[in-house]
């Protein structure tokens, strides 16, 4: 998925869906810190490759409410938020409900756990289904 395009959703209310995220094209990549990123446009990648940092998702892209219960878990791409300018992902929509009752609190909660857990191995599953009972907006 494009993450640069979160960006240029705009982003649902606390309790309400988000848009649904922008696929990335093949041909349009690049790989950085080696990971492979995919955007849906030129103009995409070379926002990125002028400010990378800006668009990672926080936590190495591992759920949000996951980092701050001590554990790494896939995400959903559709279920994101920005705060104070970070991309933050989760993994369903049960879950985003409870990260979302207090986000500043599991934002920090989850910074002091990440200390520990970023150089943990991820775990070896696959991430859940990207559907959610969401349409896309």
């Amino acid at each position: 998925y494009d993450v640069v395009s979160y960006w240029d959703l705009k982003q649902s209310a606390i309790g309400s869906p988000q848009p649904g995220a922008i696929p990335g094209k093949k041909n349009i990549t690049t790989k950085y810190n080696g990971v492979n990123w995919a955007f849906s446009s030129v103009a995409n990648k070379e926002k990125f490759l002028k400010d990378p940092t800006k668009y990672l998702p926080a936590f190495d892209g591992h759920c949000a409410y996951g980092i701050a219960q001590g554990g790494k878990v896939p995400t959903n791409p559709n279920l994101w938020r920005i705060v104070d300018g970070k991309l933050y992902l989760n993994i369903t929509t049960t879950v985003s409900g409870l990260w979302e009752e207090d986000v500043p609190g599991f934002i920090k909660t989850a910074e002091k756990n990440w200390t520990a857990l970023k150089t943990q191995s991820s775990p070896k599953r696959n991430a859940p289904d990207f559907e959610t009972k969401y349409a896309p907006l």
